[in-house]
Order: structure tokens, then C-alpha cells, then sequence
């Protein structure tokens, strides 16, 4: 199943705002005794600027919206790999359940 592109905009929406948020928390608390000591264009510029990279890197590809294939393997017990029962295979299923 393939993520629409409403999908694709909340998942990088979300981590855009994540990064913005992220990014001022981190301009903010460089050695700033008050809130008048804050640079408030600037932490704005940067958190607005690491947003948009955010969105720019989602193009890429968002981990979050990749669906997990399902993948099958049979794999024989030893006492059937040795040939000496001739049960059915233990089957292990890895993916969506």
C-alpha cells in the first residue's frame, strides 16, 4: 500500500515542526540568562530555516509512512534437516501481523 500525499504532508509537517521546535530549544538555551536576552529573530530565522530543510529532506522519503513487507521463511527443525521425521516445516512469518 502506497502513503497518499495527505499522508506524506502530516508525516512531514510533523517532523518539520519537530525540527523547528527542536532547533529553537536548542538557540534558545545557549547561555541566555532571560527571555529580553533572547534574539527572537534569530532563533525564528534558523527555526524556520531547519523546517524548511526538514521538508526538503522528507522528498527523500519518510521512514514512518514505509509499509513493512511480509516476508516467509520455512525453516526445517534439526530432526528434519538430519531426515529423520517427515513433519511439516515450523513457519516463521516476519512483518504486519
Amino acid at each position: 500500500m502506497k502513503a497518499s500525499i495527505r499522508d506524506w504532508a502530516r508525516a512531514a509537517g510533523v517532523r518539520a515542526i519537530k525540527t523547528a521546535a527542536q532547533t529553537a530549544v536548542a538557540l534558545i538555551g545557549t547561555g541566555v540568562v532571560g527571555i529580553m536576552d533572547v534574539d527572537w529573530v534569530s532563533v525564528a530565522s534558523a527555526a524556520a530555516l531547519a523546517a524548511i530543510v526538514s521538508l526538503i529532506t522528507s522528498i527523500a522519503g519518510l521512514p514512518e509512512l514505509d509499509v513493512p513487507k511480509t516476508v516467509t521463511v520455512t525453516v526445517p527443525t534439526a530432526a528434519q534437516a538430519n531426515g529423520a521425521v517427515t513433519q511439516p516445516e515450523d513457519t516463521i512469518t516476519k512483518g504486519e501481523s
